[in-house]
């Protein structure tokens, strides 16, 4: 059996569902199209015919055409486009961290692993499904997604704004366009970052080769992607990783997480983007095991959507929230801390 995992949502690529394989190493040569079927439930040759004529079949990085012959130890990635939108709003009755409502909005704080909005074979559980659940009649962004003025990733924590009415949805919607709502992140990047604050600018777009990254384009690429700006602030310094505060102008896709990579300090246990790796720190087998325990405590990307601040849409008010940042990042900020002090008196 080849290996299989489905790809994680991303914030706005809601186009595609994502799979991927490792073709085992006693594969015998397999048209693709073929291979694929053994795989992915529901899916008809014609279906990955027209995956692989739109150049949405990757092999080892590469894309590949429906006749491409599977060998052993391949890496495969296949994009379909979701089904029908109608079909993956179903309201599920899923509990919802609300720290502040009134007639025109909420404010949610997302627990990490809790995808925003289905897609990518996540079409149950989302916290759309949870809205739809516990409210009615909520309003269309203009991807029609009820509620939504803005998202984060799956595996990112922390707080939301939801619309609760047409006007609201407007009024909260032209607040991110025009940059005037406040987003604070915390972070942990890997490495001791050389300044104690600055300001990362640089387009962010797809990454040529690998449609699940997001990349900076700088040079003589510079015109491509979309404008992003960073600016961030370090908190606490942990000797081999940085605690690391981001406040966002603009609210591209993984944009934190691409433009800490960008400047050397990608985040702690941030797969997708290689900080699931040791990027910093000693050979000794102490450390290795030190970094993987630290791992598990905090099995996804060290990134958390702590305060959020926006205009009322009624009242005019100037809101802020905070939260507090989840247990397993300050079991891990605590693991980092100690290590750091002992480290220190060595």
């Amino acid at each position: 059996m080849a290996d299989y995992t489905p790809e994680n949502q991303s914030e706005e690529d809601d186009l595609y569902e994502h799979y991927a394989f490792t073709a085992e190493k006693g594969q015998t040569p397999l048209r693709i199209d073929k291979y694929l079927m053994n795989f992915i439930e529901n899916a008809t040759r014609n279906k990955i015919q027209a995956a692989a004529k739109n150049g949405n079949i990757y092999v080892n990085d590469e894309q590949v055409k429906s006749n491409y012959k599977v060998k052993p130890h391949d890496k495969i990635r296949v994009l379909f486009e979701h089904p029908p939108y109608e079909y993956l709003l179903t309201p599920e009755n899923i509990p919802l961290n609300i720290v502040y409502e009134d007639d025109d909005l909420l404010v949610v704080n997302k627990e990490p692993g809790m995808v925003v909005h289905p897609g990518h074979g996540n079409y149950s559980g989302t916290l759309i499904n949870a809205l739809i659940y516990h409210f009615e009649n909520l309003p269309n962004n203009s991807s029609n997604r009820p509620g939504l003025v803005h998202r984060i990733d799956k595996d990112t924590s922390g707080l939301l704004v939801i619309a609760k009415n047409e006007e609201s949805m407007a009024h909260l919607s032209k607040q991110f366009f025009d940059k005037t709502s406040e987003r604070e992140y915390v972070a942990i990047a890997w490495g001791n970052m050389d300044e104690d604050e600055g300001t990362i600018e640089g387009n962010i777009g797809r990454h040529p080769k690998n449609r699940l990254q997001n990349t900076v384009y700088f040079g003589d690429d510079e015109d491509k992607g979309k404008p992003a700006v960073t600016h961030y602030k370090v908190i606490e310094r942990l000797g081999y990783v940085t605690l690391v505060s981001c406040k966002l102008e603009t609210g591209r896709t993984h944009q934190i997480r691409v433009h800490m990579k960008h400047i050397g300090h990608t985040l702690f246990n941030d797969e997708r983007y290689g900080g699931e790796r040791i990027l910093k720190g000693t050979t000794f087998t102490k450390y290795r095991q030190f970094v993987d325990n630290c791992f598990k405590i905090l099995p996804r990307q060290a990134l958390h959507a702590k305060s959020l601040g926006f205009v009322h849409p009624k009242t005019g008010e100037m809101m802020r929230f905070d939260s507090e940042i989840p247990q397993d990042m300050q079991d891990c900020i605590e693991k980092w801390r100690n290590y750091s002090k002992h480290q220190d008196s060595e």
